[in-house]
């Protein structure tokens, strides 16, 4: 039998406020183990909860972008169960009353077509704290610092039908809260984090069937391994008739496999109820409005306005819109030289591939715009060839590194470098028209060859004359000449 699987995804998102959602804590991450706690937080007898404005309004941002609905009244509830990293021994969230519902996120799949997925709800809710477990000792300790740092939780509509679909969507999603700056996104330290609801029926069917979570999946390929596992898993068991438990589970990256973890709890379970200490959360139209205002171009209306402005292709506009940072570093670039396809070219080839080669993000480009588009504008004036100027590029990046270990504020003029280094570009018709006589006269039989219909030998002549003009020729007219000449 056939089977489709039916999939929805809940992240919750840690936003970057100072404080933490109901007290005057610390979020920095990396303190010493519950230095950033307090009464409030690790839920002493007699506090009450103060809720933090900001968190609210980073709330309300992600609700904006994510077309949501945004209730005007929303309220807080407890959420019991009982865990060591649990301190109050339930959670403040939102339950009944979530402060967004009813959004969705527009995804590319496969074959470039568009696909619509819903979210059902966002709502805000305080973090747990961290377990540390201690194979040595034999025993876990509990680090509070993350106890009451605001989170929201967005959950999607089980609209998702494939693990790509689902990477497809948190990449979307992620990519849209770093934008708006309300989510750092740092995937490892569990700022951005997903679980994922997995269920299959056989195809025509329309109820859903037993479902399974994976639990707190940190990255886009374990999200994905995890689910394409979780549906051969549970193919596995319908075709053998077996019955397909309602738990949660846990990934094993080392393994690639899902494990048991617990029983599948149900929000009777939590037997939920309003927090006493809070009351209802108010969000007026002025609110609205002032974060609306406050709103930036989102990653479609930026690659939109990539293709219009830039003349970039859907695919360029695309990689140049994966981050607000790398976005903004081509725009500061674009707009200092007149040829916008070299400026992404140029960020889309050595500069990203030195970023992701090194780990690092587009926050510590290997060289600043400006002088990017300094070597740039050499480039379009033909004073340097594109081999030359990778040469530049790379002194321009050991250059940099070595004046910031020495903790100067140096920088060096593109335009030194070409005239220290003896780059300039030979373009001069009679002096280009002697070296290609040379090789096409040291060369007979690729001549003879090339004659007879080989013309891949094309390429040969031309390294031959760059070899001789130590990389230095104009291509263009090396290019006119041999075709001339050949």
């Amino acid at each position: 039998m056939q089977y489709e699987p039916v999939i929805g995804l809940e992240v919750h998102a840690q936003l970057k406020t100072d404080t933490k959602i109901f007290c005057s804590c610390s979020t920095k991450f990396g303190a010493e183990p519950n230095a950033n706690t307090c009464p409030v937080c690790t839920g002493m007898p007699g506090v009450l909860p103060v809720l933090n404005y900001k968190a609210v309004t980073f709330a309300i941002k992600c609700a904006l972008a994510t077309n949501c609905t945004i209730a005007r009244e929303s309220r807080f509830d407890r959420k019991n169960y009982f865990y060591p990293d649990l301190p109050k021994g339930y959670q403040i969230s939102q339950y009944a009353y979530p402060i967004a519902e009813h959004g969705y996120l527009s995804i590319e799949i496969d074959g470039g077509l568009e696909k619509i997925i819903g979210i059902t709800r966002i709502h805000m809710e305080e973090d747990a704290g961290k377990l540390i477990h201690d194979p040595q000792r034999g025993s876990s300790m509990v680090d509070l610092n993350r106890t009451g740092v605001p989170l929201v939780e967005i959950v999607s509509e089980p609209d998702i039908r494939s693990a790509s679909e689902a990477g497809a969507y948190l990449r979307k999603l992620h990519a849209i809260l770093k934008y708006i700056d309300v989510c750092d996104g740092n995937m490892e330290e569990g700022s951005f984090r997903c679980d994922a609801n997995v269920s299959l029926r056989p195809i025509g069917e329309t109820r859903f069937g037993t479902r399974t979570e994976l639990k707190n999946l940190n990255s886009f390929k374990h999200v994905e391994k995890a689910i394409l596992y979780e549906i051969q898993r549970q193919t596995y068991l319908l075709d053998e008739k077996k019955e397909i438990v309602q738990e949660t589970r846990l990934w094993d990256p080392v393994k690639n496999l899902t494990k048991s973890m617990r029983g599948k709890e149900d929000a009777h379970d939590y037997r939920y109820f309003p927090d006493p200490d809070l009351v209802p959360l108010i969000v007026d139209d002025s609110w609205i409005e002032s974060v609306k205002a406050d709103m930036p171009e989102l990653p479609d209306e930026k690659k939109a306005r990539f293709i219009a402005q830039y003349s970039l292709t859907a695919y360029d506009a695309e990689v140049l819109t994966a981050s607000r940072e790398l976005a903004d570093y081509f725009e500061s670039t674009a707009n200092l030289i007149e040829d916008k396809k070299l400026a992404a070219n140029w960020i889309m080839g050595p500069i990203l591939a030195m970023v992701k080669g090194e780990g690092n993000t587009i926050k510590e480009p290997p060289i600043a715009s400006s002088e990017l588009a300094e070597l740039l504008k050499l480039l379009e004036k033909g004073t340097i060839n594109a081999t030359g100027a990778k040469i530049v590029f790379d002194k321009m990046v050991s250059f940099d590194r070595d004046i910031e270990k020495m903790g100067e504020s140096k920088r060096i003029e593109p335009a030194q470098l070409v005239s220290e280094m003896g780059l300039e570009q030979v373009s001069d018709q009679d002096e280009l028209e002697a070296v290609v006589n040379e090789v096409i006269e040291q060369n007979p039989s690729e001549h003879e060859a090339y004659k007879n219909g080989k013309t891949k030998l094309f390429s040969f002549f031309m390294g031959q004359i760059m070899k001789k003009t130590k990389g230095k020729a104009d291509p263009k007219v090396i290019t006119q000449l041999l075709n001339e000449k050949l």
